[in-house]
């Protein structure tokens, strides 16, 4: 008996090769276009690429004889994803939405939506999933840079137990290479970077059009030296560099004091001065397995390669802390940081330290 599968078809090159991988495997596939683009309530801030990405789609689905279905899930999107962005940009901290695109709408609202009629739901994702032990794992992909399983650490059990990755076991350069030798029509297209429901809209244009502006001063951290002037702390997270605009340069966001609108900053000659090894977590969500108390884990604290050595410590009455072996200039507030055991990964925890109040400028 065949396996019914629905593919999640973006119209870029990994969910492309998803598609004919299991179509030549055999399997059942349906393809799937989810529609969550915000082109209603940002069509004036540029255009949106959903058009050119589902002429990809159906070219892809036309090619290899696989039907396309179109779901929009605009509305469940904006409830589910893009309300908590804002919230979280609006209280200071730096939102992980990508995170909770694949639980609440990919692996969520489409599973709940088409979840009846098929054994599985497959996407192009870098990650590979598998059931021992009494429970469904998730594990690293073999190329570092594309792995994809910050984005995925918050699947469920159930959602796991319905998840394909057929890419799971690949490097992009495979799955680039398979598509040059199927000649797919998305070959050639670049990968798509940013949050995924902005497409070619800019961060910083999101922000403005949910939450304004609100001119602002930039504060030299070890100083108080006021530098100049920005257009509201939301706009800026801990680590950043690009898009502040000062001479003198490079200059690093180190801070934000909510409540009065600074952004604290420190020069690059400073930086290794505000770089943390702790930090306290919280709201966590585990796949499978809890790691002991003091257990040597692998951490990620933002999408990407870069991996510490780490310790999950209890504090009392007051939550949990990590402990890394190195430090880091970059950890913000409200970013999720995912525990490692090897290549499982275990799951993962909010950044839950303060914003401070303000203080007086240094003397």
């Amino acid at each position: 008996m065949e396996t019914k599968v629905a593919l999640l078809l973006s119209g870029g090159v990994d969910s492309s090769t998803a598609l004919a991988l299991l179509k030549k495997q055999g399997y059942d596939v349906v393809a799937f276009y989810l529609k969550i683009w915000l082109e209603d309530e940002l069509k004036s801030l540029g255009r949106c690429p959903w058009e050119e990405d589902l002429r990809y789609a159906r070219a892809t689905c036309q090619m290899l004889g696989v039907p396309l279905e179109v779901v929009s899930l605009q509305r469940e999107y904006f409830e589910r994803v893009v309300s908590y962005a804002i919230s979280e940009l609006r209280q200071g901290f730096t939102p992980s939405p990508d995170i909770f695109c694949n639980q609440r709408i990919k692996f969520g609202a489409f599973l709940e939506a088409v979840g009846g009629e098929f054994s599985k739901i497959a996407s192009g994702h870098y990650g590979r999933v598998d059931f021992f032990k009494g429970a469904y794992r998730l594990f690293r992909s073999p190329d570092p840079v594309k792995d994809q399983t910050y984005f995925l650490a918050h699947l469920s059990q159930d959602q796991l137990r319905r998840v394909l990755f057929p890419l799971g076991s690949m490097t992009k350069r495979e799955v680039r290479a398979l598509a040059k030798e199927w000649n797919l029509p998305s070959q050639g297209r670049k990968d798509s970077q940013g949050i995924c429901f902005l497409g070619k809209l800019s961060f910083p244009e999101f922000v403005r059009h949910y939450l304004g502006e609100k001119p602002g001063k930039f504060v030299e951290w070890e100083t108080g030296k006021i530098l100049g002037t920005h257009k509201g702390y939301w706009f800026y997270t801990i680590g950043q560099r690009r898009g502040i605009g000062l001479h003198g340069g490079p200059w690093y966001v180190v801070q934000k004091d909510v409540e009065h609108n600074v952004v604290y900053l420190t020069h690059r000659r400073h930086l290794l001065d505000r770089a943390r090894s702790t930090f306290p977590v919280g709201h966590f969500h585990w796949i499978s397995d809890l790691p002991q108390e003091g257990e040597i884990l692998q951490v990620k604290v933002r999408h990407g390669p870069k991996m510490y050595k780490a310790t999950l410590h209890r504090k009392g009455e007051e939550g949990q802390v990590v402990l890394l072996e190195e430090k880091d200039t970059g950890i913000a507030p409200g970013q999720y940081t995912i525990f490692y055991r090897g290549q499982e990964c275990l799951g993962c925890a909010k950044i839950l330290f303060d914003i401070p109040a303000y203080t007086e400028p240094k003397k």
